[in-house]
Parts: C-alpha cells; structure tokens; sequence
C-alpha cells in the first residue's frame, strides 16, 4: 500500500507511516476523501523495470529513500571526493606507502589493534592475522548493515571502497616481511623488533613464504584496487538512477 498523504510506499503492513510519521487510522478519519483516492506511484529507485524478479539488482540498486537535489548533490561530492582519492592511492608505489600515510590508516590503525585482541584466544599465528582480519571485517560488517539492514546501496558502495582500501594498506606491511624497514606502533621497526612484532614477517616466515612477500604484497594490492573500482562503478550507477528519479519527479 501506499501512505495516503506523502504517496510512500509501504513495503510492509504498518499502523504508521515510517516515512511522514502519520497515525494510518486517524488520518482517514479526517481526511476521508483523500483515503479514498487511488494511490499514485511515487518513482522508485530501480535499475530495471524487471527488477522484482531480480532478488540481487534489486539488493544492490533499490534505494528506499525518495531522490531529491540535496540528496543526489550529496552523493556526488563524496563519489568526486573518493575517485580523487582512489587515484592518488592507486597511481602510488607499494614502496611509496602512499596508504601508510594518508588520513585513512589513522582510521585503519585501531580496527587492525582490536582484531589482535579480538582474536587471541585462537593461538599466536592468528593473532598476528587477527590485525589484517581487524581491519578488514569492520568495513565489511559496514557494508553489509548498511545495504541490508538500512537499504543503503549507496553507502555499501562507500564502505566497499573502504574494504579495498584496507587492501592497499595491508600491500606495504607485507611487502616489508623481509626488510622490516617500515615503521611500526611504538616506534619499532621489523629489522630490530622481537619476532613476532612485525605481523607479516612472523605470519610469512611461520608459513614458509617469505621469499614471496614482494609477490603476495602486489596481489593483495591489485585486489584491492579491483575492489575499489567496482565499488567506483556501482556508486557511479546508483548516482546516475538517483539523478534520472529525481527528474521524473520533478
């Protein structure tokens, strides 16, 4: 059904209108003649006409929000802001750790603490793994609320992009198994900390792939850049069909 004043539509029976906050009952009871009137289909977010027997499209691009100029004029700073931002992260050497030292690991640091702690009762090597795995279950966890518990596509795309991002802040660490040149918490450095404090030198050494660590560093950083330009095509996507709603409602 469709709310009788604001025309949302209601994707579940409900006593009150979750979009304008009106009581369903009281407001047929003084507005009778507008209860009556058929509803009109407000324009709804989809990628497809076809998309009710699409499950998937319609997870990634139904949008649950009504288009309006604020809110397609917001999403497009941030998509500018975060294309900018991808290229200079992924034009940049693994060596440069141009990741390293962007705003973004400060951000990326405590969740990559945590997962240490987190998970710890699980023995020492995935101890150690526990910080990468820190560090990219949150944007993950993210991504997951916000496309399946709030229906934000849009936002998912953004938490995606930070899940890539995550990636190509690993890439440096590992590929400093070896070197251990890189500065680490506490002011330590790989080549002269105990064994152990530099994660990927203990995870790579304990696995027996040290010699690969230049090799693993690059795929890690390749899939991270992959991950952040799909989430790039995705949001550009949902974008673009917020601008066409937002005309056909205006």
């Amino acid at each position: 059904m469709n709310c009788p004043k604001c025309r949302h539509e209601l994707q579940v029976p409900s006593e009150i209108c979750p979009h304008c906050g009106i009581v369903f009952a009281k407001y047929r009871k003084y507005h009778p003649e507008q209860a009556d009137r058929p509803a009109v289909q407000a324009p709804i977010v989809t990628l497809y006409e076809e998309d009710t027997a699409r499950p998937l499209m319609q997870l990634l691009f139904y949008e649950a929000r009504q288009p309006t100029l604020a809110y397609f004029s917001g999403g497009l700073i941030i998509f500018i802001g975060l294309i900018i931002w991808s290229w200079q992260l992924i034009s940049a050497s693994i060596e440069s750790n141009a990741v390293g030292n962007s705003l973004l690991h400060n951000v990326n640091l405590p969740f990559h603490e945590a997962g240490h702690i987190i998970f710890r009762p699980f023995g020492a090597f995935i101890t150690s793994l526990g910080g990468t795995l820190g560090q990219l279950l949150m944007p993950s966890i993210c991504a997951g609320v916000l496309l399946i518990k709030t229906r934000d596509p849009f936002g998912a795309s953004v938490a995606l992009w930070w899940v890539g991002e995550n990636f190509l802040d690993i890439a440096p660490y590992m590929n400093d198994a070896r070197a251990g040149q890189l500065p680490l918490l506490g002011g330590n450095f790989g080549h002269s900390a105990p064994y152990g404090f530099h994660d990927w030198q203990y995870l790579l050494t304990e696995s027996g792939l040290l010699q690969y660590d230049h090799l693993l560093a690059k795929a890690v950083f390749a899939l991270g850049t992959v991950i952040m330009l799909l989430s790039l095509l995705w949001g550009g996507l949902l974008l673009f069909k917020r601008y066409k709603a937002w005309r056909c409602s205006y």
